[in-house]
């Protein structure tokens, strides 16, 4: 870091960051107190981080740096917003020794004004957010490794990426199920699979090189493991209905369990009120670790809070009796006065500063074989927050996917996907957008090129929840009608060339409908021969067929088939109906489902809905083109709403 923190202004500090009342005194030589006799009961221990000096040069007792604060956010009211916004505001900056802890420990007030710190400032900041906000949280000084300690997330995939856990599938608890025999494999065809695979097996030579490069991917082992010093965050389960204990590193602002392995050893803990040692054995790590802070054989604590002694010695014999701690229990109430914050955390902290916490305009973030970009609300024109880039190797050179996240944007677009190989452009919407819309897939604004467009279809009257078009077909897809349609299929032709020529407008030169497939659900009311499953209509050969649903037991389906009359001209009103033209196979039907007037009156029916159907089409075709057109009026004019709550904001929006 070029930041020179010796030449930071502390003159408008209070005076009691520049001095120390009599109350802290005495804190002070009862932690000296304790720090002997823990140096003399644990020689072998390093030294206890307990008294640091502070940005003006003053010693202070850890615990009277942890401020309770609860900032007045609703985000902050969670241990998830409060970690998330110590990692964003603040930068980081490794420990000029990474063996030993920090030679001074400074206030958050200053910490909040400059916005850099080491592990120890984050852990203090985000502790005292955590207990203002009513979580039972504690600085930790231990150990870690090195990628931990440093901030490398290269190794580690991106948390944006990670796919949800998959649910098993529950057994069947019937045990008289039927288990069906393997089936049958030749032994001459395994051996003469297992003989080819040694063929093809790659040299030893080649195996080498596999084994060099792997190696290189390996992070080498780090000569000081075990030894790196670190600071995070400990919350444990009670208050705030927290179920189990766990870590926060401040650094990502993630949470990890007790029993992860990049936490290597714990010295000490400490809240605003108390300071415990660690006396259990980390040569595993935290794994074994309790964390029964009333347990006086795992912590020694300080100040005791119960009536048991400590197994330190209260008292020194070098001190005189008016300056002895007589009743350690009563420490806590004795100092409490000078372990209040004498600054207000929340007046540091302005709410523009709190909605762009990026010092540097935005933050970068470079993961395994992806990075990650963040920005402040209202930085993007767009409303950009959030970029997340997926590459095809380690060094990050082939781009793959891009994942995009916005916020505040009128035309409620939330998430966009980029594959880079396909060109595909994948946006997200939230509900409430004018024209319905869910999700749009496209390479292209122009029409016919190719797009998926997915509807919220609970708020369309039709049912749609899906629709593809591209120059040749288009297909949609219903949820819960009436008419249990599911899917509709129609392949368009091309338009007529000498009018395309003629710079005449797609609307009126539509391209023709060739043919209109519809698919439909069970209707459980009616019987099977007379619930169409599926009907097509050949609009250009003037062919309609309806195939049949099948009852339970059926194996062949019923099906109707009316064709045009060869050699006779096709009449708008007029229907032909005759036995040449119609081809039916209803096996399963009863007879007076065969005869020709109920043919007829369906022959009718269907003249009718095709007729329908043409101009539901002709609509869709429309639809497409009205979307597009809005997007595309939507991408060139990008607008962002402003919360009516944000004065600021509003005031620049009216400007």
């Amino acid at each position: 870091s070029d930041f020179d923190w010796s030449s930071i202004d502390t003159y408008h500090l209070p005076s009691s960051y520049k001095t120390n009342s009599r109350q802290e005194e005495e804190l002070l030589r009862f932690a000296d107190h304790f720090f002997q006799q823990y140096s003399h009961l644990c020689p072998d221990r390093k030294p206890l981080f307990m008294h640091p000096p502070n940005e003006c040069g003053v010693q202070k007792f850890v615990s009277t740096t942890v401020r309770p604060t609860l900032l007045p956010y609703p985000d902050m009211y969670y241990w998830s917003g409060c970690a998330s916004f110590v990692c964003d505001y603040l930068i980081m900056e490794p420990l000029k020794c990474p063996i030993t802890p920090p030679s001074s420990l400074y206030s958050p007030t200053t910490i909040l004004k400059y916005q850099r710190g080491n592990c120890f400032d984050f852990s203090v900041l985000l502790c005292s957010l955590l207990i203002g906000a009513g979580y039972d949280a504690y600085c930790v000084h231990g150990y870690a490794t090195l990628e931990m300690c440093s901030l490398d997330q290269t190794q580690e995939l991106c948390p944006l990426l990670r796919k949800p856990p998959e649910v098993p599938e529950e057994e069947d608890p019937n045990k008289y199920r039927i288990v069906y025999p393997l089936e049958p494999q030749s032994e001459f065809e395994l051996q003469q699979k297992a003989k080819k695979e040694k063929e093809t097996e790659p040299t030893q030579e080649e195996e080498r090189e596999e084994e060099v490069f792997t190696e290189v991917e390996k992070p080498k082992r780090d000569p000081l493991h075990g030894l790196r010093v670190h600071a995070w965050v400990l919350v444990v389960s009670g208050k705030r209905n927290v179920p189990e204990t766990f870590f926060i590193n401040p650094f990502t602002g993630n949470h990890h369990s007790t029993t992860d392995e990049r936490f290597l050893g714990i010295e000490s803990i400490w809240n605003h009120r108390n300071y415990w040692v660690n006396m259990q054995d980390c040569r595993r790590g935290c794994k074994e670790l309790s964390f029964d802070l009333s347990d006086s054989f795992c912590w020694e604590i300080m100040f005791s809070e119960s009536k048991e002694p400590s197994q330190l010695p209260t008292e020194s014999p070098n001190e005189d009796t008016d300056d002895m701690v007589s009743d350690p229990s009563n420490a806590l109430e004795q100092w409490g006065p000078c372990m209040e914050p004498p600054i207000c955390l929340t007046s540091l902290l302005h709410t523009a500063e709190y909605e762009n916490p990026f010092s540097r305009g935005k933050k970068v973030i470079l993961y395994n074989k992806a990075k990650l970009e963040k920005w402040a609300a209202y930085a993007n024109g767009d409303g950009l927050v959030e970029r997340v880039t997926v590459y095809a190797d380690s060094d990050r050179t082939e781009e793959l996917e891009v994942k995009e996240w916005f916020k505040h944007r009128e035309d409620l677009l939330y998430m966009r996907e980029v594959n880079k190989k396909t060109q595909l452009i994948t946006d997200h919407f939230k509900p409430g957008h004018p024209l319905l819309l869910k999700a749009h897939s496209y390479t292209s604004l122009e029409p016919e090129t190719g797009h998926t467009v997915e509807f919220y279809h609970r708020a369309r009257v039709d049912g749609l929840w899906k629709r593809f078009e591209n120059a040749t077909e288009m297909t949609e897809y219903f949820v819960g009608r009436e008419d249990f349609l599911h899917m509709r299929h129609i392949e368009l032709g091309e338009r007529d060339q000498k009018k395309q020529k003629a710079g005449i407008a797609a609307d009126a030169n539509p391209r023709p409908i060739v043919q209109i497939k519809e698919y439909f659900h069970r209707n459980p009311d009616k019987p099977a021969d007379e619930d169409v499953e599926e009907r097509i209509f050949m609009v250009i050969d003037d062919v309609i067929q309806l195939t049949y649903h099948l009852e339970l037991h059926d194996t062949i389906a019923s099906k109707v088939v009316f064709c045009r009359v060869i050699g006779r001209e096709k009449r708008e009103d007029e229907i032909f109906l005759s036995r040449e033209n119609t081809v039916k196979y209803e096996p399963w039907s009863s007879e007076k489902h065969k005869n020709m007037r109920r043919l007829y009156d369906l022959l009718w029916q269907l003249r009718a809905e095709q007729k329908d159907l043409k101009q539901e089409v002709r609509d869709s075709e429309a639809e497409m083109l009205n979307i597009l057109m809005v997007r595309k009026d939507e991408e060139a004019d990008i607008k962002l709403s402003v919360s009516m709550y944000s004065a600021a904001k509003r005031e620049k929006q009216q400007e």
